[in-house]
């Protein structure tokens, strides 16, 4: 069937308004009764039936006015990157929708509004334990992983109700920036929860 075909794999990072850790991985209450979230993935390998989708950035932001999955629904806006082809574009339209099912078709269900869907340039690096995000004029984001007792060891959540990356343990990071502005959404939400991982989605 098309569109049945399809992974995706890489690196993918988060960051909110939330204290750390965040609640919501837990089904619980946004810290500050609200959460605003952005989330991001740059996929190392990809493909969606017969198109590739390798190198590829894609990012999300979504605004919670309310506990994520008793509601209220969510606002969501999705960003895609500008270098992708046409066929790209709509490969990961379809995936990241939900349309192609999966991981993201279960996310589908707790948006109420999708305010945009529109291709940016979008830069993102790692070092080490910081991962960081532009997209220009609308988003700037970097994290930085916590430090632990053991200094050699990441300190992670596994297993929690609700990840991005189901199957990976989380990284617990704190935002050194996180600002964004677009669709009638604006913050600064600096010195906050982050987590980052591996991913890896499939129908």
């Amino acid at each position: 069937m098309t569109g049945k075909n399809w992974k995706l794999e890489g690196d993918y990072f988060e960051a909110c308004n939330c204290d750390i850790v965040c609640p919501c991985v837990f089904l619980g209450n946004p810290d500050q009764g609200e959460c605003d979230v952005t989330i991001a993935w740059h996929i190392d390998k990809g493909h969606f039936d017969d198109t590739f989708l390798d190198g590829l950035n894609v990012v999300a932001v979504f605004h919670t006015p309310g506990n994520m999955f008793t509601g209220p629904k969510w606002k969501a806006a999705l960003y895609l990157d500008e270098r992708a082809t046409k066929e790209q574009a709509d490969a990961l339209g379809k995936i990241y929708s939900g349309k192609a099912g999966g991981f993201f078709a279960v996310i589908a269900g707790f948006i109420g509004e999708l305010a945009g869907v529109r291709p940016v340039p979008i830069k993102f690096e790692v070092d080490d334990k910081s991962r960081a995000w532009q997209i220009p004029s609308t988003i700037e984001l970097t994290i930085e992983g916590m430090e632990g007792a053991d200094k050699s060891k990441e300190v992670t959540v596994s297993n929690a109700p609700m990840l991005v990356a189901p199957g990976f343990a989380a990284v617990v990071a704190k935002s050194t920036k996180n600002s964004y502005s677009d669709h009638g959404m604006k913050w600064d939400n600096s010195s906050k929860n982050g987590f980052y991982s591996r991913f890896a989605y499939a129908p």
